[in-house]
């Protein structure tokens, strides 16, 4: 008796595992597709309309051993993010989530266009890399597109982000 309460036990664990992995349980896949092409076309349309490119972690990584020189832009939201882990030689400059088509002090931590533009340095044709946390985290939208609006040439928006930086294993900074 004590060997068959065992088997079903083990059998009723061996369903609700193989349940709970089936694709029906965690949602229909093709409905996941609908939000992944959702994501995809807005970051599409975001690119396009700020006018800048996307890089890839891979090719930024690629970029940097190449020791090509470049200015990156972190944008996550605080100081403390920053401090605590950003890309090597990342320099840090705030700004908001919703589109900033105007230049507002109060969403950019009180930052001005002057020392946006400071920051961005004298070269317009320098490659920038712009990023934020994470593919749907839209500062770096805003950071990529002003430096387009400024004249200048050569912006990048790295869209994946921190998050996709740490998930590659790369090396990361942190400042004390």
């Amino acid at each position: 008796m004590r060997l068959r309460k065992i088997f079903l036990l083990f059998s009723l664990v061996v369903f609700m595992l193989a349940w709970l992995n089936h694709p029906g349980y965690a949602g229909n896949k093709f409905e996941k597709e609908i939000e992944k092409e959702k994501g995809a076309v807005k970051l599409a349309r975001e690119s396009q309309r700020g006018g800048y490119d996307l890089v890839t972690t891979a090719e930024l990584k690629k970029w940097m051993d190449e020791k090509k020189e470049m200015l990156i832009i972190d944008t996550m939201p605080y100081e403390a993010s920053y401090k605590k882990a950003h890309i090597p030689g990342a320099k840090q400059f705030l700004f908001p989530i919703p589109d900033m088509n105007e230049w507002n002090t109060s969403e950019t931590k009180k930052k001005t266009k002057k020392e946006y533009l400071e920051l961005l340095g004298p070269d317009q044709n320098k490659l920038i890399v712009v990023y934020c946390g994470f593919v749907k985290c839209t500062r770096s939208h805003n950071g990529a597109m002003w430096a387009k609006k400024m004249g200048y040439q050569n912006v990048y928006r790295y869209s994946g982000g921190i998050f996709a930086w740490k998930g590659a294993n790369y090396q990361i900074e942190g400042v004390e």
